[in-house]
């Protein structure tokens, strides 16, 4: 019994000495910090120096209660500046998460197809996947200008389906020239990740579906979808999760606009999200225990999403069993 438990012991010993590094380095650029913010979000921190970090005091959950303002109403700007970052996002979330997933759909329907040239075109449709976020930001900046831009040419000029020339990088308008850049960045992805699952569904289903009379809308709805649940739900999953914490909102907006998040109109920022708006209550205004805070919530949010999505997958593949 012991000579088995010291060799298995033993045997193990190897892989926890290559596992090793990557616990050290997540320990040192994850949890310590992550521990750190959580410790943060209870002090009255408000300048970032190591003398007033150790002595800042000790104020429970203030900031946290503050917060609550986001979800209850508040007076405080910072509150409410946070309330329209987080409702930006929720939105910004539900729009890009239904336009990559149902384009990327129809996309990857249509690479699923033979035609000549199929392999140069799903090698093309992964340019906006790999172009920088920051270039791709710089590139839609020039679309959307007002004067000059590509999208007013073609919608003024070329189809004339609009008579004014809108300003899609302030005020409400805002908000979409960032929703449709990111759509066109993450479609790369979510098309291939749904190709690869069409490519291993049995062509022997849908030859039996058409020997029994099934329709093409038939086939899509009770082999294709039923198939490619499992990358839908997982797409689903990291769409939530990359969008809600800015994904490539966060990284487009920056070199987008050119104040970063949209334009300040009637006290909102339209396009504001709400990382950059706790980077901004950070740094820019240095509270950084109200910013902590309000990570630490956002992190709670995404724990509860995350453990939703796990329960109810693992009840479908359950019932699938």
């Amino acid at each position: 019994m012991q000579a088995s438990l010291r060799g298995r012991v033993r045997r193990n010993a190897i892989a926890y000495v290559f596992v090793a590094p990557t616990l050290v380095t997540m320990l040192l650029v994850h949890f310590i910090p992550g521990a750190q913010g959580i410790y943060m979000s209870f002090l009255d921190l408000k300048q970032v120096n190591l003398l007033l970090y150790l002595r800042a005091p000790f104020i429970g959950l203030a900031h946290y209660q503050q917060i609550l303002g986001v979800f209850f109403g508040s007076d405080d700007a910072n509150v409410a500046a946070l309330g329209q970052a987080l409702n930006n996002t929720l939105w910004y979330t539900f729009w890009v998460d239904a336009g990559t997933l149902g384009l990327g759909l129809a996309l990857a329907l249509l690479l699923h197809r033979r035609f000549r040239g199929v392999g140069l075109a799903r090698t093309l449709v992964l340019l906006p996947w790999v172009m920088p976020t920051f270039v791709v930001g710089i590139a839609w900046n020039l679309i959307w200008l007002q004067d000059g831009g590509l999208a007013n040419h073609l919608l003024v000029d070329w189809l004339g389906v609009l008579h004014f020339r809108p300003a899609w990088l302030t005020g409400p308008a805002s908000f979409w020239a960032l929703v449709i850049p990111s759509i066109w960045r993450t479609l790369p992805f979510t098309a291939v990740m749904l190709l690869a699952g069409l490519q291993v569904i049995p062509t022997d289903l849908y030859e039996a579906a058409r020997v029994d009379g099934a329709t093409g809308l038939d086939r899509f709805r009770y082999i294709t979808l039923p198939f490619l649940m499992p990358v839908l739900s997982v797409l689903v999953l990291f769409g939530t999760v990359f969008n809600l914490i800015g994904g490539q909102g966060y990284n487009i907006s920056a070199s987008m606009f050119a104040a970063g998040s949209g334009a300040a109109v009637n006290g909102g920022r339209f396009a504001d999200l709400i990382v950059p708006a706790i980077v901004r209550q950070s740094f820019e205004r240095q509270l950084f225990g109200y910013g902590a805070a309000a990570s630490v919530v956002v992190m709670l949010i995404l724990l509860v999403l995350v453990g939703v999505w796990y329960r109810g997958f693992r009840s479908a593949a359950t019932t699938a069993d």
